[in-house]
Formats: C-alpha cells, structure tokens, sequence
C-alpha cells in the first residue's frame, strides 16, 4: 500500500515538474510600459498594444490589412447607416463574467465619452442590442470607415466596472487621466492574458487566462515587460538572453542584429509620421504662415533619416505616406535654408525670436537626437529654442497642458486612413467633439474642418480620395506643422519565438496571443 502511495505521489511530482518544465514565458522590452490599465485612457501606440494582450476588439487587421473576427464572428451591412455584428458565444472575461451584447454597447457608450477617443466615433449614432449576442452599429450618415472603427471597440465587462470604488472615491466607470481611478489598477478582459502584477516604470506580468476563447492561440503562458528607456540598455538585454523580444530597435543598431545569428531582426515601412507643431496661441509669430514655412524650410529632415535615423525612415512632406489616398509625390520634403531666411525677412523677423520645446526621450525613435538637431536648425533662422525633453510617462501630461511653444508628436492613423492624421493633428481643437484633441500648435482651418467632415461621409471613393488630397494641399501650403519622417517598423528578438514575421504588423500591435515560442 505504501508502495503504490509512494508511486501516485511520485506521478504527481513528475507530471507537476513536466506542467512547469512546458510553461512558456516571454520576456520583452520596450522602451516604456502602458500608462494605465485603462483601455480608454489615452489614445496611444502603447496603449492599443496593452489593449490587444488584455482585451479582445469585435474584430482586427490582418497582416494584409484585410479585417478577421475576433469577439464578432460575422457582420453584413443592413442599410446604409446600419452594421449588424453577430457576437461570440461561450466568451468569458477575466472576472468570470459572460461576454454579451450589453457589454459591448456599454464600452462603445464609454468610448463616446472619452476625451481621446471621442472625435473617432462622433460619427456614430448607437449600438442597438438585438438579442444578447446581435447588435447594430448606426451610424448618423454614411459612413466608409465603420469597419475600420469596429477594431477599437474592446469590449470591456460591465458588471465588473459598475458601482463606486470605495478607494478613489469615484465611479467604476470614471476615465482619469491623472489621478486615482479603479480603471487605473483593475482590469477585467477577454483577452488571452491577465495582468497578474503591474509597477509602474518596472514590471508588469501578463498571466494566460485560463478560459480563453480561442483554443488556437499561441503557446505563451507568461509575459513579463520591462519598460527600458535607453537604446542601448535595450539592444544589449536582448544579446545578453534576460529579454526575449524588444521594440523599438534603434537604427544604429540595425546592422549588428541583422548580422548576428543570436538574435533576428524585422522591419517594415511604417505610416507613423513624427512631426512638430508650432502654437500659435503661445507664439503670436506661428500666426504668420510665412514664419511656420520659414521653419520647414530650414529643417532638414532628409538629412535627419539619412544621419539619425540611419535611412530607416523616409523624410515627409506631408501627413500620410505613399499608399494612402492623400499622398501626392509633389508635396516633398522642402530643405532650402536661403528660401528660409527670406521669408523670415519677408516677415519681420530677420533677427528671429525665443521660443521653448518639449519633446519625449523615450517614445519615438532617437526622439531627443532629433529634438537636438532641430534646435541647430532652428538656430540658422536666430530662432532660439529652449529645449527640455522628459520620459513618456511625463511627456503627454506637459503635452495636453500645451506647456511649450513647440512640442513634438508622432501619429499612426487609428483607421489606417488618412482622414484621421487631420482630424486629431489639425482640426481646430473643439473639446465637445473631440476633434483636434492632439492639435497643440492650435491651427485652425474651417475650409479643412468642413472638407474632413464631408469626407467622413463621402462613400464615392473616387469623390473622396479628391477631397483629402485637396485637404493634404492646403496643409501644406500653409505651413499647418512641421514634418519630419515615417518612421521604419522595427522589432528584435530571439530565434526561439517561431512565428514573429505573422504577429507583427504596420500598426505595431504585436499580436502576442498569437506567438508561439520552442
């Protein structure tokens, strides 16, 4: 008896070391974590990613830019204004909750309130429930980007974010950008991972959810991200093994990755255009379009990508690059120093001015190098920049107070169209509808505001591809910000991670649920 006591116990044993001996544990890098666990919080490059391991979208981009269900199965167009999504069954999120249509109609009423997100789905109406797992999407007027849209409505669960949190003294529901929230610190998904531990500027720990939906997801039970600011701090985990995956990988480093047969390197042209913008409520010279045209025409942003960005990204002239259908080959990058000291003459302002900057040093690409070099620019034209750059995490605070006179931005459309760069980066700012919500150099065109508007409505392709490229004209031609590049997609890892090439994707939300590691 004691024999075969001894032998089950032994079996437990092994068949315990075996269940560990098989646990799967991705370990990346980025160069800073989410914000908060908050899907709604801020409109961000690092918080869709956050929102694509804990949540689920009703559907998402394909690697060829086609849509796939995810929460919705299917979808057909009822009339014009109407989309019918029919819903997963059998869904369940991180609370142990049943995923149904009220769930969905409740994060799209949450979105709708949403200082970010708002200006995004001002064009839609309501979500009418049909039954608990058919809803309509309505929209006020036609509208070509609804599916385009369906991929930012992550469903969040209801129940779990109803009733009053005793500790911020705050609804559940409450979006906080600063400050105390139970969003902050809780979240309930029905995404492939649950956040198991989160210190701010550290650590966070991704979980496997153990009733996840989809059987057929990739075989990583445990995340571990570590935010690391430094390039080179980055790149040098990465070869030394304590990561597994970063992002981003510094341009100066491409070479040595690519050569090394330790670790892979992946890249793709990217439509993230990094730009600066000039606020003409702070500055009464960023009112003259001469002056905003004098400082393109003494930036030279060609010479950025080639030297700092080590010709992984391509110098802009305008918003969207080449594919989207505003892109016009004649609207080029415009480095002339000579046409610049002239129109700052032709202004006024020959011995140039004072002006302060802000600028990230760790969210974009080598993002404080090219704060530098534009302040050098800047001093051929006597402009003189008072430059302070800061770490992510307190860059969009100093941002959204509009605290300098320059302040850079980087931009990938949340539709993958090009309507959307100018709805966020350059409609006149209007709080109610969220349009301009990132416009912090305060350019304001209503001949632009009124073209966006009926672009947004224009189901003629043909009629509305004219439209937005007339818009990307008049942008140009006055001078409305400053571009400097699109920057390259780039990731790095391990040769372990079997199938990074199909996770990854232009809008650089690595589908981690997706990965499958030796």
């Amino acid at each position: 008896m004691k024999r075969v006591l001894l032998a089950c116990i032994c079996a437990l044993m092994l068949l315990g070391n075996s269940s560990v001996a098989s646990a799967k544990t991705l370990k990346v890098a980025f160069a800073a974590d989410p914000v908060s666990l908050d899907p709604h919080v801020q409109l961000s490059g690092g918080m869709l990613q956050y929102s694509h391991l804990v949540f689920d979208p009703l559907i998402r981009w394909t690697k060829d830019m086609n849509f796939e269900p995810r929460l919705a199965t299917k979808w057909e167009r009822i009339d014009p204004l109407t989309e019918r999504f029919y819903l997963r069954k059998g869904v369940k999120f991180h609370s142990g909750n049943d995923f149904t249509a009220k769930d969905v109609k409740w994060t799209f009423d949450r979105l709708k309130k949403s200082q970010d997100y708002k200006a995004l789905f001002e064009p839609f109406e309501d979500i009418k429930i049909i039954d608990d797992y058919t809803i309509d999407i309505k929209t006020s007027k036609p509208y070509p980007l609804l599916l385009n849209m369906a991929t930012y409505i992550f469903p969040m669960d209801s129940k779990f974010y109803t009733g009053m949190d005793e500790e911020s003294g705050q609804p559940k529901d409450a979006i906080i950008k600063t400050g105390k929230s139970f969003a902050l610190n809780h979240e309930s998904g029905t995404g492939k991972y649950k956040v198991t531990f989160r210190e701010h500027g550290v650590r966070m720990e991704f979980t496997a959810f153990e009733n996840y939906w989809d059987k057929k997801s990739g075989n990583v039970d445990k995340i571990i991200l570590t935010p690391i600011k430094e390039n080179a701090t980055r790149v040098a985990a990465l070869f030394s093994g304590d990561v597994d995956f970063i992002m981003p990988v510094p341009p100066q480093d491409y070479d040595r990755i690519d050569k090394s047969e330790k670790v892979n390197l992946v890249t793709m042209p990217g439509s993230r255009i990094i730009s600066l913008q000039m606020n003409q409520n702070k500055r009464p010279e960023f009112k003259d379009p001469r002056v905003r045209l004098a400082m393109i025409y003494a930036c030279n942003n060609a010479g950025i990508a080639k030297k700092i960005m080590k010709g992984r990204a391509v110098a802009a002239g305008q918003q969207a690059p080449e594919g989207y259908v505003s892109y016009q080959a004649d609207l080029k990058p415009r480095y002339d120093l000579n046409k610049a000291k002239q129109l700052m003459k032709e202004a006024g302002y020959e011995n140039g001015f004072t002006c302060t900057m802000i600028s990230p040093n760790n969210r974009y690409v080598n993002d404080e190098k090219i704060a530098q070099a534009f302040v050098s620019m800047m001093a051929k034209l006597k402009i003189r920049v008072d430059l302070k750059t800061m770490p992510k995490a307190q860059y969009w605070d100093a941002y959204d107070a509009q605290q300098a006179d320059i302040q850079m931005v980087g931009w990938h459309p949340d539709t993958e169209d090009s309507s959307n760069y100018t709805e966020f980066l350059l409609m006149c700012r209007d709080v109610k509808s969220g349009y301009g919500q990132y416009n912090s150099g305060n350019y304001c065109n209503e001949k632009v505001d009124s073209m966006i508007k009926s672009a947004q409505n224009e189901t003629d392709l043909a009629k509305r591809e004219a439209i937005l490229k007339d818009v990307e004209r008049i942008i140009y031609n006055d001078g409305a910000f400053i571009p400097l590049h699109w920057e390259d997609l780039s990731w790095a890892c391990s040769p372990k991670l079997q199938n990074v090439d199909e996770i990854v994707n232009v809008m650089n939300f690595p589908y981690f649920g997706d990965l499958n590691m030796d």
